[in-house]
């Protein structure tokens, strides 16, 4: 059944190709298909993906696997088939910052899988050689079925190992910190910059303006990453079970240094549809 299913998933591939204006994300439907159908072959349960949009080159990877409503199994980004060096990718600061922050993740071309977990490779597997459908326009012969098996079942097996020291929450939280600052807020307030926005720039023109004049576009966004950090980890502990952006407004301590994280979190709960900080905040929370 799985050799059949990546049978019509090269030929899935090979059929966008083939189209001749096909970008990276038009493999995306072909990846999020052969994902849930394995997950079935593999009796794996309450599989969702959600395909995440990707306006910069940082803070996204492309697919979040998760259930639909609190527990992420992981990530996985994907790279155009065209490019056949994973090595090159694998080595740029993205993919080290990718790796480093989410514990259980996939680098692709599409044919080529690569495994990893806490920031090590373990497992990799090519189930099709890209090179035959580009030059001979014609689907590829299935490799490596059962490697592929192997991999996709350590993927799905993932869950995140229970904190038990001190020390070892705050390696966590300042993981979370620095992606957060660095491939979310940096990014948001460089964007907003272009385009007149004031969503995240406003809170720091008000900062700098009431509380610290000499503040800095760094300085804000690493003060503002570790309140949306901190004030997430004490909203956290005081829920029990499911967590959401909901029950994050609700046990943000109001009366602490994180209302400014009540302020922010009112805007996601008027609006249905949060602005793209929204997932990446609160997915790193989910259990």
């Amino acid at each position: 059944m799985l050799e059949k299913l990546l049978k019509q998933y090269l030929k899935n591939l090979t059929n966008t190709f083939q189209r001749g204006d096909a970008r990276e994300e038009s493999y995306y439907t072909n990846l999020d298909e052969l994902v849930k159908k394995t997950a079935d072959i593999l009796k794996v349960k309450n599989i969702d993906i959600t395909i995440l949009p990707k306006k910069t080159e940082a803070g996204n990877p492309d697919f979040r696997i998760w259930d639909g409503k609190n527990h992420i199994t992981g990530y996985i980004e994907a790279k155009d088939p065209s490019i056949s060096n994973l090595d090159y990718i694998e080595g740029t600061e993205q993919l080290k910052r990718y790796s480093s922050t989410f514990p259980n993740a996939i680098l692709t071309h599409f044919y080529k899988f690569r495994l990893y977990r806490d920031g090590q490779r373990i497992a990799q597997v090519m189930i099709g050689r890209p090179i035959i459908a580009r030059r001979l326009h014609t689907p590829p012969p299935v490799e490596n079925s059962g490697q592929f098996k192997d991999l996709f079942e350590s993927f799905f097996s993932f869950s995140l190992p229970k904190v038990r020291s001190a020390r070892s929450l705050a390696v966590e939280l300042a993981k979370r910190t620095r992606f957060l600052r660095d491939e979310v807020i940096a990014v948001e307030m460089e964007e907003e910059g272009t385009k007149g926005q004031k969503q995240i720039i406003g809170f720091y023109e008000t900062f700098k303006k009431y509380l610290i004049r000499t503040l800095t576009e760094k300085q804000f966004a690493d003060l503002y990453a570790q309140t949306i950090t901190y004030g997430l980890f004490a909203a956290r502990t005081r829920a029990n079970g499911e967590f959401n952006r909901r029950l994050a407004f609700d046990y943000i301590p109001i009366l602490s240094v994180f209302c400014v994280m009540s302020s922010a979190l009112s805007l996601w709960k008027i609006r249905p549809s949060p602005c793209k900080l929204s997932w990446k905040i609160l997915s790193n929370y989910y259990t």
